[in-house]
């Protein structure tokens, strides 16, 4: 009997990676068709997978497309209902796979969630791209139920309420295949980056929600592709956070966010200056710069979101600015922001 869910583990040049985590996810994913698609690595990953994993399929890809179009070209070729994306440097736990297995099944109207995701490396607390659940400000500004800028909570059970949420993480993304499809996937223009906040964005517009199921727990390395201070990091964080704020934004507020754009993301680049990261700082410059080369590219996918978008008041987007919220008024933690806010509705739901 065919399983329902493809978990599929994009690798690129990752056998020691590999060789680390897929232990976890082939011994806890009896739900699943565990796969593995290779990247075009140059390294023994092959070899080594249809050695020491051989009940792991592989999906040979004959380069390296990068994150996102990596993801495209392997779910092309999945005919399960239910693809889970999951990062090769995070380690799973027992019974991970059900509570979202039973989550997407009894609610046909979500196409997409993720477990909690805690930091392999500090376990108790939670991981920096991910957490409990993603949100967004009204300027594109991401942060996490568990993350606020860079301030990372403990995990005290505060958030295990099962949650809808503006966009779940790419390091764990469980979605409906077709969904998937019907959407065009990730956006193989971002190589890597808010490529999955883009295609939860396009999601949510067209009538879909998205949650956190807390129940389910994954450990995330995190950072182990791209160094978190890694300047190619900086511009392609800036630089397709434009890009998406372009292809999704609806026409009244796009020019607003933009010219407020413009001026925060040069306050960022002298804070990176005076901070002694002038690498940094030259890498938003020229994300900004290839922003706008690369926006005529995008108009007729930002015509064809808009033409598509059948809500544009989304509760999971704040309405105000999350870093007037973090920087002014110290509000340090989710639960800080959520409090009293009523730019912000979060739906909390009782796991069924």
């Amino acid at each position: 009997m065919k399983k329902k869910i493809a978990v599929v583990i994009l690798n690129w040049n990752g056998a020691e990676m590999m060789r680390r985590f897929l232990p976890s996810v082939v011994a806890y994913s009896d739900e699943a068709e565990v796969i593995v698609a290779d990247n075009g690595s140059t390294d023994h990953s092959i070899e080594m997978l249809r050695k020491e994993f051989p009940s792991v399929s592989l999906i040979l890809l004959d380069r390296n497309y990068g994150f996102a179009e990596g993801y495209n070209k392997a779910l092309e070729q999945l005919e399960h209902p239910y693809a889970l994306l999951l990062n090769s440097d995070v380690e799973v736990t027992e019974g991970w796979l059900k509570p979202l297995l039973d989550y997407m099944e009894s609610h046909p109207n979500t196409a997409a969630c993720q477990p909690k995701i805690r930091a392999q490396r500090h376990p108790s607390a939670f991981e920096h791209a991910g957490a409990a659940g993603g949100y967004m400000d009204s300027l594109g500004y991401p942060f996490c139920r568990g993350r606020i800028m860079d301030v990372v909570e403990e995990d005290n059970g505060q958030y295990d309420q099962v949650a809808q949420v503006f966009w779940a993480t790419g390091a764990a993304l469980m979605v409906r295949t077709d969904v998937y499809q019907q959407m065009g996937g990730l956006d193989g223009r971002f190589f890597a980056h808010m490529e999955e906040i883009d295609l939860c964005w396009r999601m949510r517009c067209r009538g879909w929600k998205l949650v956190c199921v807390p129940q389910s727990t994954v450990y995330h390395v995190g950072g182990a592709t791209l160094n978190k201070s890694n300047p190619r990091k900086t511009y392609l964080n800036f630089r397709n956070n434009l890009l998406m704020i372009y292809k999704n934004a609806s026409e009244k507020s796009l020019k607003t966010i933009l010219r407020w754009r413009t001026w925060l993301d040069m306050t960022a680049m002298m804070q990176m200056l005076l901070t002694g990261k002038p690498k940094d700082a030259a890498a938003v410059w020229r994300a900004r710069r290839d922003f706008h080369r690369m926006k005529p590219d995008f108009e007729t996918c930002r015509k064809d979101n808009l033409r598509q978008t059948v809500t544009t008041d989304i509760p999971e987007m704040m309405k105000g600015s999350v870093l007037w919220q973090f920087y002014v008024k110290r509000h340090k933690t989710f639960a800080d922001l959520t409090q009293g806010n009523t730019s912000l509705n979060i739906s909390n739901e009782h796991h069924p």
